[in-house]
């Protein structure tokens, strides 16, 4: 799964986001914010600035890899 996709969802979950709330407020429709997260849409570079305005994040924070401690 590519790293912004993971970080969006992780992002949502320490959040406690759903994704309509995400789509909505990013200005995408359910369908095409599901189709991002699942691999079926490209997110485009020009979609991370709503996606992280929805978030409340830096761009940075869905670039940057987390490592799981074990």
């Amino acid at each position: 799964m590519d790293i912004i996709v993971q970080n969006i969802r992780r992002i949502m979950h320490e959040k406690g986001l759903k994704q309509k709330y995400v789509a909505d407020k990013s200005e995408f429709t359910e369908q095409e914010f599901s189709n991002m997260l699942n691999g079926r849409k490209r997110i485009d570079v020009s979609y991370i600035s709503r996606i992280c305005y929805a978030l409340d994040v830096q761009p940075n924070d869905l670039f940057i890899s987390i490592k799981k401690e074990v």
